[in-house]
């Protein structure tokens, strides 16, 4: 508490201070100084576009480039991915030529490869949860899956 500040009053009160014309005037710096890309403001755009609220969100829970262990003298590894949503799992193997994954529990599925602001590929994964895409992945990517009413959604992540 301050000397000339009257007892239980505090300096900085709700009612006594306004931030709106700070913030406005930080985020006209920001602009100049450090501006959104263009890229990224359009993947964004994308991203919020492609949202699904009543999709559950696949979380990565097994990345083989972090929890790995590297084997020596193997070139060109795939990206092994584990993603988990509940009782669903989607196991993905990525490489310079595409990908291929599996859902888990196996079942039928309809399956978005996102990629930014490009247009999505569609693959289907058959009986067995099986899919497979020849597009190589550049940049982030997501998953979409649709089985029947269900959808889920991977993280994004860098290939």
């Amino acid at each position: 508490m301050t000397d000339d500040m009257p007892e239980g009053q505090e300096p900085f009160g709700e009612d006594e201070f306004d931030g709106g014309p700070l913030e406005a005037e930080l985020r006209q710096v920001a602009a100049i100084l450090d501006p959104v890309p263009a890229q990224l403001r359009e993947i964004a755009v994308a991203a919020f576009a492609l949202h699904d609220l009543d999709a559950r969100i696949a979380g990565l829970t097994f990345d083989s480039v972090v929890d790995a262990i590297p084997v020596r003298g193997a070139e060109d590894v795939p990206r092994m991915l584990t993603f988990s949503a509940g009782e669903v799992t989607v196991d993905v193997e990525v490489t310079a030529q595409g990908l291929m994954g599996q859902v888990l529990p196996p079942r039928p599925a309809r399956i978005e490869v996102l990629g930014g602001p490009q247009t999505a590929v569609t693959v289907d994964a058959d009986a067995m949860g099986r899919f497979s895409s020849d597009a190589p992945l550049t940049g982030p990517f997501a998953l979409r899956l649709r089985t029947g009413a269900e959808v889920v959604v991977t993280e994004w992540t860098r290939a």
